[in-house]
């Protein structure tokens, strides 16, 4: 069986025993036919709120929150739209935030390749700094007792409008909706108390659930708190073709996007599996070995315990450089011996919660990485053996299962989770 799998920006191709192999893909969803037509309908016609022209004036000051390099917005496409609609507001007085959370600031080549020269030679743009106590201001606490700060120019505007696109997320649930304000323009310890051991560890934070999900309602809250104007939020397939369109109130237009996706993207499986091969959905999704443990947990969540994972990840930027990953893979030998530290009481690095996951996961399956971005002894850094050729693999591990083997493929990782039907 012939699979081609989301790898980087070309996709790597494989062939496994068609006997063995399931393949779980998102289910075929129709495009939009129009996608420009379709984001300026969505604009004059919103889901719980007023049309966006009719919410603002000339007197008005704009904050337009963007997604940075590693989230694969069609920004050529909406942007033109969002700011034709916003035309009666003089350009000095639109804002564009790039919402990095703890992200490394992206390159003006990377904010080119998002927003266009043309914007960004035409706005003002800024990029959100999450260290910088004199861009935060406190919107108060969180219901689960946290101080959210969060980005003065953003709580500084008269009109708030929050951009990104629904996906399921591996401990939010869906990205999208609240996600651009916290952690997306939120301050250093905010983020890290909603991504804190006890709030990744809860039983309900985790993929396509939102509702009793602490993370995701902490980010709700926050972003509620802020007041937003409008939301513009699209769902795509995994080849970045827009699918749906969803405007308007914060709440309402996110929650119609996330029951669109749970009817695509969820897929339920029998069975667990010996093997399951997943990957992070190609670039930018797989741009570092940090950004991909999100397919890694997709790929979880069908694995035998006493399994294997093999996860397929380009990490053009290897584990990266920036953040302090590698430097929590390097707090001990073992998964077990990083997580006593991640679970100590008062510790805390920033990105410990996709390591926390990682070590949690390797505690109870075997888990291989395929990355021409990464070396060896940095796969095994992030708890992994070496692969360097995913079809001989298998059959080593199909040699050592047995006969009775059973596969599973997730293409597009965790744009398409798995879930064992009861």
């Amino acid at each position: 069986m012939k699979i081609k799998l989301l790898y980087g920006k070309n996709g790597l191709n494989i062939n496994l025993p068609e006997d063995k192999t399931t393949v779980i893909a998102p289910k075929p969803v129709n495009l939009v036919s129009d996608p420009t037509e379709a984001v300026r309908q969505a604009l004059r016609n919103p889901i719980g709120a007023q049309p966006l022209r009719d919410l603002i004036s000339p007197k008005d000051t704009i904050t337009l929150v963007f997604s940075d390099i590693t989230r694969p917005m069609p920004y050529e496409i909406i942007l033109p739209v969002l700011l034709e609609e916003l035309s009666a507001v003089p350009k000095e007085n639109i804002l564009l935030i790039n919402a990095l959370g703890t992200h490394r600031p992206n390159t003006r080549e990377e904010l080119i390749e998002i927003l266009g020269k043309d914007i960004l030679d035409t706005y003002q743009v800024i990029q959100h700094d999450c260290h910088s106590k004199a861009d935060l201001v406190s919107v108060g606490r969180s219901k689960h007792g946290h101080d959210l700060l969060v980005n003065r120019h953003y709580m500084n505007s008269s009109v708030k409008i929050l951009t990104g696109f629904i996906e399921p997320h591996l401990f939010a649930g869906f990205s999208g909706g609240p996600k651009a304000v916290m952690p997306g323009i939120s301050g250093f310890e905010t983020i890290t108390s909603n991504h804190s051991p006890e709030m990744i560890g809860d039983k309900d934070s985790r993929f396509t659930q939102t509702v009793g999900n602490p993370i995701w309602e902490d980010m709700n809250n926050a972003a509620l708190l802020c007041q937003p104007t409008f939301l513009l939020n699209i769902t795509q397939t995994e080849h970045r073709e827009i699918t749906g369109v969803f405007a308007g109130d914060l709440e309402k237009a996110h929650q119609a996007g996330v029951d669109f996706v749970k009817e695509t993207a969820m897929v339920p499986v029998p069975s667990s599996h010996d093997i399951v091969i997943s990957t992070s959905a190609g670039y930018p999704l797989d741009i570092s070995m940090y950004q991909s443990v999100k397919g890694m947990v997709a790929a979880s969540q069908v694995v035998k315990d006493g399994g294997a994972i093999i996860l397929a990840a380009e990490c053009a930027e290897g584990l990266p450089e920036s953040g302090e990953y590698r430097d929590i893979l390097s707090l001990g030998k073992s998964p077990d011996e990083v997580l006593d530290h991640i679970l100590s009481p008062g510790f805390m690095m920033q990105d410990q919660w996709d390591v926390q996951l990682q070590a949690e996961i390797c505690q109870r399956c075997s888990f291989y990485i395929y990355s021409d971005g990464l070396s060896d002894e940095e796969k095994r850094l992030a708890f992994a053996a070496p692969c360097h050729d995913i079809e001989r693999l298998v059959d080593k591990l199909i040699k050592e299962y047995g006969d009775e083997t059973r596969i599973a493929v997730l293409p597009a990782g965790p744009l398409s989770v798995p879930y064992i039907e009861q």
